[in-house]
């Protein structure tokens, strides 16, 4: 357990640079216009930062909740 939380500790400290490739500029220029602008201050590395951070936490949810899948038997029709 040890080794794992050191491991953790690590990665949290580690900062990358993100370099977006074929995402169309209306995309970027309307992100920026009513996310960015309205609710980050302009701060579009802030934005991008808690969308991940949110889109982590909504897929641990997901998770969470999903106990089972049900696979469809043979003799099921």
């Amino acid at each position: 357990m040890k080794k794992k939380t050191m491991l953790l500790a690590i990665e949290e400290e580690l900062s990358l640079d993100l370099t977006l490739h074929d995402v169309p500029a209306s995309l970027i220029t309307e992100f920026a216009q009513k996310i960015v602008k309205l609710y980050y201050n302009g701060n579009f590395n802030n934005a991008i930062q808690d969308l991940i951070r949110k889109t982590i936490s909504e897929q641990d949810y997901v998770y969470s909740h999903i106990t089972h899948i049900k696979k469809p038997s043979k003799t099921a029709r």
